[in-house]
């Protein structure tokens, strides 16, 4: 039995991008299509096969650690950025704002598609699912920058919504137009009571 689950879930990638120089500037430039490879994508400032620990790591790592890379790449959901846009009252969320390094339309509550999940094209390449990407302040000034006013509101309304972080599992391009299908972990929820009763 397969540990992964192929399911009916198809999105179609919308939208592509890549942050140069997160030192200079958080947002991300639109991009056609990038290569993949085991260290995120090609010229991203968010890639690396290693990467220092930050603030979401503090409870098992001082800050500056060198730990893997599992933050390669930041995915967020169309129909998510369209809730949060009416969220902050704006008319369209724009993904550069973010940072977004990907947009997918059609899978559905994709900020909380299970860690390890599978996002695949249509030919082969794939990136792993690390977790839920929580959303910070640092977005706001972006926004104020174009939509003065609005950025304040981001971080509460992009909770459940900030999409994923990944990393590439297999190496390929990714194009704004590809198929992407999600696989699923084969197991049932954690319930850490049972293994007690277990005993």
């Amino acid at each position: 039995m397969p540990a992964l689950i192929k399911t009916d879930y198809v999105g179609t990638i919308s939208w592509l991008g890549r942050v140069l120089d997160r030192d200079a500037a958080l947002r991300s430039t639109s991009i056609g299509e990038a290569y993949a490879n085991f260290a995120g994508i090609e010229s991203e400032d968010h890639g690396g096969l290693t990467r220092a620990s930050c603030s979401r790591v503090v409870t098992q790592y001082p800050k500056g650690t060198t730990i893997r890379n599992t933050r390669q790449i930041c995915i967020v959901s169309a129909d998510e950025m369209k809730q949060v846009a009416a969220a902050i009252d704006v008319d369209q969320f724009d993904p550069e704002w973010c940072g977004a390094n990907m947009v997918i339309e059609g899978i559905p509550d994709f900020t909380h598609i299970p860690p390890s999940s599978r996002l695949q094209t249509q030919d082969g390449t794939t990136l792993t699912v690390d977790m839920v990407n929580r959303p910070c302040h640092l977005p706001a000034a972006i926004i104020d920058t174009d939509a003065p006013g609005h950025g304040r509101a981001f971080k509460a309304a992009a909770k459940d919504r900030r999409g994923v972080t990944a990393w590439v599992e297999r190496e390929g391009v990714l194009r704004v137009g590809d198929t992407v299908t999600l696989h699923i972990p084969d197991q049932r929820n954690w319930q850490p009571d049972l293994g007690l009763h277990a005993l």
